[in-house]
């Protein structure tokens, strides 16, 4: 398996026709020159589809609540949160509605109702899945980290060994900045966006979590927003979660250990304090 972007890069001339492909790669392979991917096993690939389907279910059952929220809303009752607990479902239900939003009321209730369930199951996979990988235990000591963002990375990094750095896990996914840099100057705008979109939000959540439970991210989180928006606090502190993630599989360490590891120099753990990637 090899990237395909990488492959029509090498391709010299313009002119794209299947007998050309063949021979380009059929050269390429004879070179050597020919850019090998790694792929995933077959088991792997299965569970990454249990975190997809869990994922879009998870994406549907947050527009059905807007929806129902929304219902609620134009009645005059806003009870964010509370809306979904029985006391909120109930007084949901007692809502005097038109016909017609009487009916799309009731619908999406039931669709909101067979979601939680389908969901429930898809965590209790993930949750078993999750148990079976050592890797994604140790992901799991740090804050905001839980089975379905550590077995993510596990199953989307694959072997931390292909990485020497940790800003190529961090291009990896996407979370580098674009860079147009020419003459000495350099051009940096909004982050590439590469690599597992699903992943890349889910990293986006877990650092928003983590951001409350440990200090060292709260303060950086609280000083970009300051300095920046919350949108580029959210992403920093996303590139900075990453990069933790990929420094405890690569030195086999838990949270406490990292904690305690980053301030020794000769540890060779990335402090905490790193925001570069490095």
């Amino acid at each position: 398996m090899g990237d395909a972007a990488q492959v029509r890069a090498q391709a010299v001339r313009a002119q794209k026709t299947d007998t050309r492909d063949a021979e380009h790669l059929l050269d390429l392979l004879r070179t050597g020159r020919f850019p090998r991917i790694w792929v995933p096993s077959v088991a792997e690939r299965d569970l990454r589809q249990l975190l997809v389907h869990r994922d879009k279910l998870v994406r549907t059952r947050t527009a059905v609540k807007n929806q129902l929220h929304a219902l609620a809303m134009s009645q005059g009752v806003c009870r964010k949160r509370k809306l979904w607990s029985a006391r909120g479902r109930a007084e949901l239900d007692r809502l005097p509605l038109l016909p017609w939003a009487s009916r799309r009321r009731q619908e999406l209730l039931a669709w909101l109702d067979q979601l939680n369930a389908s969901v429930s199951d898809l965590d209790q996979a993930v949750e078993q899945a999750a148990q079976a990988r050592p890797a994604v235990a140790l992901l799991r000591t740090h804050p905001g980290v839980g089975a379905v963002v550590g077995l993510g990375f596990v199953l989307t990094l694959g072997p931390v060994e292909r990485f020497p750095h940790s800003k190529q896990v961090v291009s990896y996914l996407g979370l580098n900045p674009r860079e147009h840099s020419s003459g000495g100057r350099q051009r940096l705008g909004s982050i590439s966006k590469q690599g597992n979109s699903m992943l890349r939000w889910l990293l986006v959540e877990a650092a928003q979590t983590a951001a409350r439970w440990d200090p060292e991210l709260r303060r950086a989180y609280q000083r970009l927003k300051f300095r920046r928006a919350s949108g580029v606090a959210k992403i920093a502190i996303a590139r900075r979660l990453a990069v933790r993630l990929y420094w405890m599989l690569r030195q086999q360490i838990d949270y406490a250990q990292l904690v305690r590891m980053s301030g020794s120099p000769s540890s060779g753990v990335v402090p905490l304090r790193a925001g570069s990637g490095n």
